[in-house]
């Protein structure tokens, strides 16, 4: 592995060994263990790493229970489509909801099937944690830099974009990253353009072909019920009443271990094939490099939003938000009281001493109506 990328790419098989004492000598992160097996001891729990010798075993002996767990005990089931449409290596790009489930349960679902596991991108904004910024480059997680002075962004981002580019040509491995630089806290779900940039800023070709050899795979995902929704809601009041208002440490460790122990209903993850085809498309229409941007993000966005899977609580949320009765007859009067008392539920939650009730309901019932709104858009232009 060349040194280039040594600050943000996950450690190899030969640093494993290494990382591992680390972990498991930091008594926050036994603390953490103990909220999913709390019969646990630190000894089992030596005996368990120590038989990890790659960054796969990582995945596999680690993760796969955790969230066989999750999927048993938090879903009403994971199910998958398409994955016949996808061609390997890719970049997996999806929206985004859940810091952590997200590409968990999509290596989960690869790891179910025998198919090696992506290697994920994450912020290191929410590397809250000594034992969390080892821990997560053990299990084949490479870090995204938004945090360094502007002077130095141009740099890691050229970094990381050749790190992207050198794991689909030369390692010949997978990646995920999400469509956008933190979650759509709304559920309306857009592909940042300037992620489409960092990607090409790497290659040697022009923006589209820097793209096509990414061969980038669009995956939707869709959760039933979203855990940290009512956590988004209040954070809409809190940036609506501050402008500077800032989420904590303390904040994205909640927002993580809700995402993570929260129920989520029914999940799904459908993917859809590479766009390579959609972006040779694109080059015959346009030259202009801004127009090709705009137009690989829509690609991206309607692959995405065609996928979604539509859930009796979206049907009601967007009647409701919207003054409608369009789906009316598409849910039974005791799925909608039952989807009101979650929203009513939900927005209980919110502790906030000058909690907006009214915005806070409006704009949960967005989060579940937007997917559809999306859903519709995107079948109406097909």
């Amino acid at each position: 592995m060349t040194d280039d990328f040594s600050e943000i790419r996950p450690y190899n098989n030969e640093e494993l060994s290494d990382a591992i004492e680390k972990v498991l000598n930091d008594e926050s992160f036994l603390t953490f263990v103990h909220q999913f097996k709390p019969q646990m001891t630190k000894e089992q729990l030596a005996a368990l790493f120590h038989q990890m010798h790659t960054t796969f075993d990582v995945h596999r002996l680690c993760g796969f229970p955790l969230l066989k767990w999750l999927e048993d005990n938090k879903t009403d089931g994971l199910t998958f489509s398409d994955f016949n449409k996808v061609t390997l290596p890719t970049l997996f790009i999806s929206n985004h909801r859940d810091i952590v489930v997200d590409p968990a349960f999509l290596n989960y679902i690869l790891m179910s099937n025998h198919i090696n596991t992506t290697e994920i991108g994450i912020g290191d904004n929410l590397l809250v944690s000594k034992w969390l910024q080892v821990f997560v480059r053990m299990a084949k997680c490479f870090i995204v830099q938004r945090s360094l002075p502007p002077r130095e962004m141009p740099r890691a981002l050229m970094q990381l974009s050749a790190y992207i580019r050198y794991v689909i040509l030369e390692k010949q491995s997978s990646i995920w990253i999400a469509q956008r630089e933190g979650r759509a806290k709304d559920s309306d779900d857009r592909t940042q353009e300037s992620i489409l940039k960092m990607f090409a800023i790497s290659g040697d070709g022009s923006f589209i072909d820097n793209l096509k050899a990414l061969n980038i795979s669009p995956v939707t995902i869709s959760y039933e019920y979203d855990p940290c929704d009512f956590l988004k809601a209040k954070e809409f009041q809190q940036k609506r009443d501050n402008q500077d208002f800032k989420k904590s440490i303390a904040d994205d460790v909640l927002s993580m271990k809700t995402g993570i122990l929260g129920f989520k209903g029914c999940v799904h993850y459908a993917f859809a094939p590479s766009i390579n085809a959609d972006l040779d498309t694109i080059a015959l229409q346009t030259a202009n490099k801004k127009e090709q941007v705009s137009a690989v993000a829509r690609v991206i966005d309607r692959q995405i939003h065609r996928n979604y899977i539509i859930y009796p609580i979206n049907k009601v949320a967007y009647d409701c938000l919207l003054g409608s009765k369009r789906f009316e007859s598409e849910y039974t009067a005791d799925e909608k009281t039952a989807v009101l008392h979650y929203f009513d539920s939900q927005v209980a939650k919110i502790d906030l001493q000058n909690a907006d009730i009214p915005f806070l309901r409006h704009k949960i019932l967005e989060m579940y109506a937007n997917p559809l709104i999306n859903f519709l858009v995107a079948h109406d232009n097909e």
